[in-house]
């Protein structure tokens, strides 16, 4: 992997391929290795393909106290390292937060923005309330108990009976984060605001990528958001959960 600075921190990332720069950004307890068989799929297409680890998370340092805004800020440094002019980006989730916050700090950076089992609006009082709820319980029992409960449940349960195997190993890879980095990132979820307006005054094309049994970011909540921006693509994957890139990768 190749490393920038970033505000003291090194920032990790990866870049392969030729044509049309691709930057793909992995969510919350992930890092750019589940982009793993994306990734060949898009190099076998002919694009040039980035991945970034956010703050915190797979070679990437922890920064403390960082906002999604800051992550943001994490991928720009990247980008301006690599000097390729504007990408298509597709975030995951979490990542998809950092990518409206992207879009709506940097917008020359971008030709295309991904959400895939992402949305724009902030988190209910509720959801706010359960993020720091699993702060405090990552602060007494430590992360790995608690991802190993938190990743299973982001896959359609079908998968995750036959697929034992690959939930081991992102399991077992998500243990090896550092607690500080998915405290961070619990906390800057829970204090981001709403992206709405991003979505709505981008003239950005907006892929959108759904899971109709997806409860992170339920149907409904995904559907509404596909009227916000001028231009869309909606992509509907049936019998998947929150985690389309392993549960139906080759559409």
């Amino acid at each position: 992997m190749d490393f920038v600075d970033y505000e003291g921190h090194q920032v990790a990332y990866t870049y392969e391929g030729k044509g049309t720069p691709v930057l793909l950004v992995h969510g919350f307890c992930e890092d750019s290795s589940v982009w793993d068989e994306f990734q060949v799929d898009l190099l076998e297409e002919g694009y040039r393909v980035i991945r970034v680890d956010l703050p915190g998370f797979g070679k990437s340092e922890v920064i403390p106290d960082i906002s999604i805004e800051g992550m943001a800020k994490a991928v720009q440094a990247v980008l301006d390292a690599l000097n390729n002019g504007p990408v298509v980006y597709i975030g995951h989730s979490m990542g998809g937060y950092v990518g409206l916050a992207l879009t709506r700090l940097f917008p020359e950076s971008l030709m295309g923005l991904g959400l895939f089992h992402s949305h724009p609006y902030e988190d209910s009082g509720e959801k706010k309330a359960n993020r720091l709820k699993s702060v405090e319980f990552i602060e007494r029992q430590g992360h790995v108990l608690f991802v190993k409960q938190l990743l299973p449940s982001l896959f359609n349960e079908n998968f995750a009976n036959s697929n034992a195997f690959l939930l081991e190993k992102i399991t077992y890879r998500a243990a090896k984060f550092d607690t500080q980095g998915i405290i961070a990132a619990q906390r800057a979820m829970a204090a981001r605001g709403s992206e709405e307006e991003t979505l709505k005054n981008t003239d950005l094309p907006v892929l959108f990528i759904i899971g109709k049994e997806d409860q992170v970011v339920p149907q409904d909540r995904s559907m509404a958001q596909t009227h916000l921006p001028k231009l869309a693509s909606i992509h509907i994957l049936d019998r998947v959960a929150h985690m389309g890139m392993f549960e139906d990768r080759k559409k």
